[in-house]
């Protein structure tokens, strides 16, 4: 659908969600990639983000230059005993909900937004009601596989949902599958454009040899703990095999690096530990021939859109077990390596073992992770923005 000839002269977006960067930066993507697209028409956007004080939203939104406003809202500490959902917490948070609802009507009513965009998050719940509540187009995206809690709740009120996967489809409930469709995960582009030798540079990995595959370990901004251990265990013979850039969390810089200090020097040469990697992460991605990491949502799209083979280990506390569906989907089509339930040292070593060692394996799984990226998910959520917004 090109909707390019059809743009309108100005637009106004409102976004809703965040708590963690699975529901924010395919917001900021989309956001990016709709202001680059009415620009380009000599159009404008105005945005506002409805978003909670303590999540990551509150930093982004402000530093990308967007309006940002709270409303109150409450967060459900999920439970397999439903007696336990009925805790105080919970019963506390849940009457907030009526109060945010009220603060984004009043926001939504002001504002009157061409489009209500909810990417998942407790705090989409109030804004994506108030979206209904002052008849205004109301589109979901959904990140995981199966559609989030805050999605679920809105999705009778949806206009479209947007989903990232084609096995998305068949989990939504009946009466509101009419109104899917597969978009992808948006993608930030900066993290397609990335070199390899630039990350050699920027890293000083002075002591790589260049004519092994080159490992990233990753465990999000605080890394993971799982991952870091069983990774420490294997260390030597992993390094036998390839250079690895460990990005380990800040906490866990000083243990690794003493791990890695009784290592042979060659070993120790092809070894970088860091705690965070910024600005270097699409040049990182680049030169990665292989990735063991945690399977959110955003590592699958990243990933995927690269063509990386990867192997993931969950995060098994993750809600509704979306990291295990995610990365179990993936592996089921040969795409990458899902390592589920008690993660060993052992097990990783079989599990990337035969990846390091036969370049065609490699190659095969990139083909086949690369047939599930969408790297235009971004261009195709702005296709159904416009069109949510047209048919309003």
């Amino acid at each position: 659908m090109n909707l390019s000839s059809a743009l309108p002269r100005s637009f106004r977006l409102l976004v809703t969600g965040g708590g963690t960067g699975g529901h924010t930066y395919p917001a900021l993507t989309a956001i990016r990639t709709l202001q680059g697209r009415l620009a380009a028409a000599g159009g404008t956007l105005d945005v506002l983000w409805i978003g909670t004080a303590d999540g990551l939203e509150a930093r982004v939104a402000p530093a990308e230059g967007i309006a940002f406003k709270t409303v109150a809202t409450g967060k459900i500490r999920r439970s397999a005993n439903p007696l336990k959902m009925l805790s105080a917490a919970n019963v506390k948070d849940m009457a907030r909900v009526p109060l945010g609802v009220a603060q984004a009507r009043s926001i939504v009513s002001e504002f009157e937004p061409d489009v209500v965009l909810a990417t998942g998050g407790y705090v989409a719940v109030p804004a994506g009601l108030a979206a209904r509540l002052c008849k205004r187009p109301l589109v979901l995206h959904e990140q995981t596989v199966r559609l989030g809690l805050a999605n679920r709740k809105l999705a009778g009120s949806a206009t479209r949902i947007a989903v990232s996967s084609e096995s998305s489809l068949p989990l939504l409930p009946a009466e509101v599958r009419e109104r899917a469709v597969v978009t992808g995960n948006p993608v930030r582009p900066e993290v397609l454009s990335g070199f390899g030798d630039k990350a050699v540079h920027a890293l000083n990995l002075v002591g790589f040899d260049r004519r092994l595959p080159t490992v990233y370990v990753t465990g999000g901004a605080q890394g993971a703990q799982q991952i870091n251990n069983v990774v420490r265990e294997v260390l030597p013979w992993l390094l036998s095999h390839a250079n690895v850039i460990h990005q380990c969390g800040p906490a866990n810089v000083d243990e690794l690096r003493f791990a890695a200090s009784g290592l042979d020097p060659v070993l120790a040469g092809r070894y970088h530990v860091t705690g965070f990697i910024g600005a270097e992460l699409p040049d990182v991605l680049a030169l990665a021939d292989v990735v063991i990491s945690r399977s959110g949502a955003g590592t699958l799209a990243e990933l995927t859109a690269l063509g990386k083979p990867a192997v993931f280990v969950p995060l098994a506390t993750s809600a509704g077990n979306e990291q295990a569906h995610n990365a179990q989907y993936l592996a089921d089509a040969g795409a990458a390596v899902a390592l589920l339930g008690e993660v060993t040292a052992q097990g990783l070593a079989e599990a990337v073992g035969p990846l390091l060692t036969d370049a065609n394996r490699r190659a095969q799984m990139a083909e086949r992770a690369r047939a599930y990226g969408r790297p235009d998910a971004a261009e195709r959520l702005v296709d159904v923005l416009l069109a949510a917004a047209g048919s309003h």
